[in-house]
């Protein structure tokens, strides 16, 4: 006895649901239209006081250094940032996908920090906060007193060296006592590709730089837009490292090690 079937074939789509049960289906030619042009520069929209930004909407770090002979403007930039006490609110595309960012100085560093856009943070409706200022519960004057001692008391200079991952220096521990004890396992790592940063590694910035520093920034904001298109060229790279969690390379180790024994 033979039995047959009709296969059954499957085209995938990419859509978007506009509502319950309904989509608008999207081509690819249409999706790459969409992705923004790799314009290999930090667009400064406007600058604003640095207190203004809450510290929610910061996600990802990069320093931006200068290269060529972008030094003077570079720091023309970050002393007027300082004393200012300005940050650059800025546009830039890195692969195909578009940010906005902050470009704050820290120290000698001028710091790209990518930042969430606004629908992607939360409001505080439906939160049981405490209401401010005159309407706050009251606090007696023994009470602020003592937790403004208790916050004295605990005040001390920001070393980050003095924190560490206590987690990960636990597992490192415990491989490093496996190691000595000969209990390894030799397991062969596909090849990985290294990532694609596109047009990411070299940003510009320096027209619009040029044209502030001589007054040009008392121009329309168009005019000031426009300029930051353009520039000398500046190098971006993470401020922070990467790495696989302790843990996860570990576990990883152990169950190919076990895929190999088994």
């Amino acid at each position: 006895m033979a039995f047959t079937g009709a296969r059954r074939c499957v085209n995938i789509v990419k859509g978007f649901q506009y509502e319950d049960g309904h989509y608008v289906i999207i081509s690819p030619e249409e999706i790459e239209t969409a992705y923004p042009r790799t314009t290999q520069t930090i667009e400064i929209q406007m600058f604003v006081d640095a207190s203004e930004v809450p510290f929610v909407y910061l996600e990802r770090p990069y320093y931006v250094a200068p290269i060529n002979k972008g030094h003077k403007v570079y720091t023309l930039l970050r002393e007027t940032l300082v004393k200012t006490g300005k940050i650059g609110i800025a546009k830039v595309v890195i692969a195909t996908k578009q940010h906005l960012a902050a470009l704050v100085p820290s120290g000698p560093v001028l710091v790209l920090n990518l930042m969430r856009w606004g629908d992607e943070v939360k409001a505080l409706e439906g939160l049981d906060l405490p209401p401010e200022g005159a309407k706050a519960p009251k606090i007696a004057p023994a009470e602020m007193k003592m937790a403004e001692q208790l916050v004295q008391d605990m005040t001390g200079e920001w070393k980050p060296e003095d924190f560490k991952d206590e987690f990960k220096h636990a597992v490192m521990k415990l491989v490093d006592k496996k190691v000595k004890a000969g209990k390894t396992e030799t397991v062969i790592q596909p090849e990985e590709e290294a990532p694609d940063h596109g047009g990411a590694e070299v940003i510009d910035l320096t027209e619009l730089l040029q044209r502030s520093l001589k007054g040009g920034a008392k121009k329309s904001a168009s005019a000031g837009a426009a300029a930051a298109k353009k520039a000398t060229k500046t190098a971006a790279r993470p401020a922070t490292k990467k790495s696989k969690p302790a843990a996860k390379a570990a576990a990883k180790k152990t169950s190919a090690g076990e895929r190999k024994a088994a």
